[in-house]
């Protein structure tokens, strides 16, 4: 009977370990292949519209300065 309940109780470590492992592998990968591009992705589209608001206010003052 206590091989059966040390069996059941690894048995147990082990499953519970199983899920632990997944659940961490699955957050990396879910960080690698969405959060990480998401903020690349945002990262790029800030710094576009930063170089599209200074290429707008150089033309301004260039328009300014014709007339």
């Amino acid at each position: 009977m206590s091989n059966l309940v040390i069996a059941i109780y690894y048995g147990g470590l082990l499953v519970l370990f199983f899920f632990w492992i997944y659940g961490i592998v699955s957050f990396v990968l879910d960080v690698r292949y969405k959060i990480v591009p998401g903020i690349r992705r945002y990262r790029r589209g800030r710094r576009r519209l930063e170089d599209d608001a200074t290429e707008r206010d150089e033309r301004d003052e260039r328009e300014r300065q014709l007339y």
